[in-house]
Parts: C-alpha cells; structure tokens; sequence
C-alpha cells in the first residue's frame, strides 16, 4: 500500500490509512478494550463522507470544495489543533503576571506493566504525587501556595509507553496568610534531589494504599506474594527522575509552551515518512527514524489511549477551580503593579473557530480561494445506514 495525499493536502501520510487498512490485521492478533476500539473508529472516519460536512460553493467562479466534519476525538492526530487554541484563549485570562517554571515527573520503568494494567489508578497517582510534591514544597520552603498546571504524556518518540507528566509553575506563590506574593528564586525553583525524594515518596505510598485497597488483584506480576514488597523495595532504592527547567521569559511564552504540550497526541501526520503495506516509517529525535510494520505501529499508537473520562489536563495551588475566584483573584491583584503587558501572541478571547482557523493555516474559510467572494455553505448530510429499497 501506499497511501495517497489526505484530504487537506498537508500531509503525504495520514494515521487513519494505516487504521483503515490494517485494524482487521491488528484485531485478529490482540485484544482491544472499548476504549481502543473506539478511538480507531473515530480515526478512520474523521473528514470523511460518513460523518457529514458542507459544500463550499462561489456563486461568483463555480469554486466548490466539500468540507467534511471531524470526529473530535482527543486521540486524533487531526483533531487536535482548533481544540488547542480554544484552550489557551481560555487559559490566557488565568495566567497570573509572573515567571514560570517546567518541571517533569516521569515514572520509572519498573512501573509501566503496572501502568498498562491499571492505567488510570497509576496516572491518577501520578497527578497527586507531582502536585503534592510541588505543594508542599512551596509550603514549607516558600511559605506560599503555588499554581500549577499539569498535562500527562505516555510516550516516548518511539511510541513506547513512557508516562510523566508535564508541570508549568508559577515562580513563587501567595503567601500563607494571602497577604503577599512570595517569589522564588530567580533561576531554579526547589533543588532537584527535594523534588526527586518527595516524589518518590508520595508516589510509593500511593502504590502501597492501593495495593491494600485490592486495586492490583489479578496482576500477573504480583502472583507472587513477595512480588510488590520486591517492586517497592527495588524503587525505593531507585534515583527518581524529575527534570526542572530554567523560568519563562513572559506569560506570552508561557502560553506558546503550554499549548505545544496540552493536547499532542502520541503521533502527528507529519511524522510519517513512508507507509508501505509491510512498514510504516516515522520521524523520531535529533533527525533519526523509526521503521515498525503498521500492525506494530498501531498497537504502539492503541498504548496512549486514555480511559474514558480520564482528564489529562489538571490544576492545582491558586489555578484549582476552586481557588480561582479566590486566591488567584487576590494574588493578580497583589501583582496588578508589576503586570507585564500582554503581547499580540497570546490568542484573542472572544475569537470564532474560523478566525482561529485562519490563524492556524494562512486561509480564510469564509474566502473563495481563486477569486475572494464570499463563499455559500451548503450542509452535506451524513449517508444513510441503510439505503432504501
């Protein structure tokens, strides 16, 4: 197989081929949960005639261009664009006038079957060990709440299960009695091997609740009884890795990070370089390449599938939702004095989904593109189910 140019022409390859062609294949040899399933059949249908759309017709040249509909599924490589520039308008009017940190907590690889076993009570306590982490250090060190955004990842550029999870905090916080904005030092947050124990910490304690709860009952690894006293015991002599990066220059900068990080999937179009019927081959780091046959490469992709409901992206200290009107009120107005003004790069509030559209690929939708008329949209509906006689 070689797969022809998607729909939008901006892209050789396209993920949902490969779905299309190869899912028969790929569910014959594994086993998929609902969720998977799922996501798969949202992918090979996305922009295509099933889902519906619209004619673009000129009344002035006779341009016609069919524009169909999204599936909207949070693991599409497709769906996630628009989404994300909705989300960081939205973010924008929180974002407090400050530096920010990018701190990373990343499991360590003895926990990833546990993770493929009981993905969301791992990445649950995943999101409560970096936060309380983060937490209690500004309390104790600070003396002050912080705000933190979280966004979890699940793969390494080779489609590997690899769960961390992404933190963006404010570089100081509101102090204790919320009479003051209490900031951190200029070039590092907490020292690294605070951050690494606490986290460790937090993380194996949240493991032994759970595992007195009954949460990891049918486990293969743990039908040894000794099994999860030797994991622990094995982790707790581990070096945790928690990365930590030099503060943002602005809020403005903050909201371009954010936004590359909140809603990436495991793998964008972009990065196929070639799919054949015996391999598909992506773009990896530092200019390398990976090559895995296609049904590999799904089973790789189906590994990122979040259970339903899951939240990905969450907030913590004066960014909770309940302290928004609250605590984060009072820290902005604490800082109103040393705002920094916001620039042309952070999305505009009230912008419509074509007006961001526009901003993402240079067209105006509203445009013919041969000779500037405004176009008429014409709904597409969806096929039948089931022709008539």
């Amino acid at each position: 197989m070689a797969c022809g140019p998607v729909a939008t022409g901006r892209t050789c390859f396209d993920v949902a081929d490969i779905v299309r062609r190869h899912r028969d294949e790929l569910e014959a040899r594994y086993q998929l949960s609902t969720s998977q399933r799922r996501v798969l059949s949202a992918i090979a249908l996305c922009r295509t005639a099933a889902l519906g759309g619209h004619l673009e017709l000129c009344p002035s040249c006779g341009y016609e261009h069919p524009a169909y509909n999204s599936c909207r599924n949070r693991h599409c490589p497709k769906c996630q664009a628009l989404a994300q520039e909705k989300w960081i308008a939205a973010r924008s009017e929180r974002m407090l006038p400050v530096g920010h940190f990018h701190a990373v907590f990343t499991l360590p690889a003895q926990l990833r079957p546990l993770a493929s076993y009981q993905p969301k009570l791992i990445y649950d306590a995943l999101f409560q060990a970096a936060s309380l982490t983060l937490l209690e250090l500004g309390r104790s060190r600070l003396e002050a709440q912080l705000g933190v955004t979280m966004v979890l990842h699940t793969w390494t550029r080779t489609l590997q299960l690899h769960p961390h999870v992404h933190a963006i905090v404010t570089a100081g916080g509101l102090s204790l009695d919320a009479l003051r904005w209490v900031p951190s030092a200029r070039k590092f947050l907490f020292p690294l091997h605070a951050m690494s124990e606490v986290f460790r910490a937090k993380m194996l304690g949240a493991l032994a609740n759970l595992r007195e709860l009954g949460r990891f009952d049918g486990f293969d690894d743990f039908r040894d009884p000794e099994a999860f006293d030797r994991l622990m015991g094995s982790l707790s002599r581990t070096g945790w890795i928690v990365y930590a990066k030099k503060p943002f220059a602005g809020v403005d900068q903050v909201l371009k990070y954010l936004g590359r990080y909140t809603h990436r999937v495991a793998i964008a179009n972009s990065r196929l370089i070639n799919v054949t019927d015996s391999a598909v081959t992506f773009r990896t780091k530092s200019g390398k390449t990976c090559t895995v046959p296609p049904v590999e490469f799904l089973r790789r992709f189906l590994l990122h599938v979040l259970p339903d409901g899951f939240v990905k992206i969450r907030h913590y200290g004066l960014l909770a939702s309940a302290n928004v009107d609250s605590k984060l009120e009072v820290a902005r107005k604490l800082l109103e004095p040393c705002a920094i003004p916001p620039t042309d790069t952070a999305p505009p509030s009230e912008a419509t989904c074509l007006d961001m559209l526009q901003s993402l690929t240079g067209r105006d939708a509203r445009i013919c593109p041969r000779c500037g008329t405004a176009l008429v949209r014409k709904p597409i509906p969806r096929p039948n189910a089931r022709s008539p006689p």
